[in-house]
């Protein structure tokens, strides 16, 4: 089965395009939509990466894609999301069991949420490909974390024990960093756990393609102005060793599983 991989900013799968190329010397590049799908094999498994920029839009316009042209099976996003629940810290991560848009509002013909004419507004992520993923995230931050971000590190920007959360992560088309939003958040929204800006673009299409997803979050600052963290230093030097030692233990852990 071949997975389909995907983030938002470069250093979210540089290093699994890096990766790849030095296990699969015959992987390719096809080049649609202004975007390179890179083809070939990652820890043994068959995979598509590819980078799907920023917003539900490119989210969706990416997922269609993967599907259609590349035939993928199963496809998993990775990268940054805004904490919201009220335990999340920054370096935790959030796994999806369901997206929803935050932003989506097509009052009065339809329920806030709710996706015209597919009468419903959440997407729930794939139980098997989500179990999997958070086993993935717990024994990489039990045991791979000290050696893919060094303390020092860690210190700098407050990561202390960092641990996975399981439940909502929503969608929208804008950059959530100051409380006002936050308590709106939460207020219509209890259970959400996290906020970004493409995994429920993704699920939707999933959806309605019948292909399983799973989202992966890394958490880089509270969604609001209690934390102020060097986004760019974050990426490179802490969520990116995330995204590549998770995926390595998932992708591993698969192979293994193969009869």
């Amino acid at each position: 089965m071949t997975l389909g991989i995907l983030a938002a900013i470069h250093d979210e799968v540089d290093d699994l395009i890096a990766a790849m190329r030095h296990e699969d010397a015959r992987a390719t590049v096809h080049t649609i939509g202004m975007r390179d799908y890179h083809v070939g094999h990652l820890h043994g498994h068959p995979v598509v990466l590819v980078l799907a920029r920023m917003g539900k839009v490119a989210a969706a316009a990416t997922t269609v894609t993967l599907i259609r042209e590349f035939k993928v099976d199963e496809i998993v996003f990775t990268g940054l999301a805004g904490g919201v629940g009220p335990q999340t810290r920054v370096g935790d991560v959030v796994v999806a069991d369901r997206t929803i848009q935050h932003d989506l509002d097509a009052r009065p013909f339809f329920a806030r949420h709710e996706v015209p004419l597919l009468d419903r507004a959440e997407f729930p992520a794939d139980a098997e490909l989500t179990a999997q993923l958070c086993r993935a995230v717990e024994d990489f931050l039990r045991d791979d974390l000290p050696t893919a971000v060094p303390t020092e590190v860690r210190a700098r920007f407050g990561v202390s024990e960092p641990r996975l959360h399981v439940g909502m992560i929503a969608s929208g088309d804008q950059f959530i960093n100051a409380p006002a939003a936050v308590g709106e958040l939460r207020a219509r929204l209890p259970a959400l756990e996290a906020v970004e800006m493409e995994g429920a673009a993704l699920a939707q299409v999933c959806h309605e393609f019948g292909v399983p997803y799973a989202v992966m979050r890394t958490i880089s600052d509270r969604a609001d102005d209690s934390a102020h963290i060097d986004f760019a230093s974050f990426l490179k030097d802490v969520a990116s060793h995330y995204s590549a030692g998770v995926l390595e233990r998932f992708l591993r852990a698969r192979q293994l599983a193969k009869p």
